[in-house]
């Protein structure tokens, strides 16, 4: 059982991690060079399509690494440790987007691509979006070394 537990929590928390890091170095970069509308237009477009999937991931993630925490046994103290440690991790990543990220893409969606508001520059949110997003990818790759080392332990 702690197989199927293990390579269920590696695979949400790799899916998870990769489309992420994907977001990264790709589109979070394109959408800083977008115009207003465009910009507008393609969060409008990707916000639906990755949540709620990466959420379902994250939270799958963490929830998996929460039970091996307490289901492994036998002198692993470390992998147990480790799986504690790739859960605060997925904790405070969760806590990022539900208080930094969130907010962000709904005040970015509810605007009107044909219609920049005066104080755009003063207000566009994509650097601080990015910077949040760029932290929770840091996070989301150390839970994962975290959970290959722990599963490494095991085997």
């Amino acid at each position: 059982m702690t197989g199927a537990l293990l390579a269920l929590a590696l695979f949400a928390n790799g899916v998870a991690t990769g489309v992420m890091l994907g977001n990264a170095i790709g589109l979070a970069a394109f959408a800083l060079r977008l115009p207003y509308a465009g910009y507008v237009d393609l969060i409008k477009f990707l916000w639906p399509r990755y949540d709620p999937f990466l959420p379902i991931m994250n939270a799958l993630a963490f929830g998996l690494d929460v039970v091996l925490a307490v289901t492994v046994s036998g002198g692993r103290a470390e992998a147990t440790a480790l799986f504690w440690l790739a859960a605060a991790l997925l904790a405070v990543l969760m806590a990022i987007s539900l208080l930094k990220n969130v907010p962000i893409n709904k005040y970015v969606t509810a605007l009107d691509p044909a219609s920049q508001p005066n104080d755009w520059p003063e207000r566009d949110p994509r650097v601080r979006w990015k910077t949040w997003n760029t932290t929770r990818v840091v996070l989301s790759l150390a839970a994962l070394i975290a959970n290959l080392v722990a599963a490494a332990i095991l085997l």
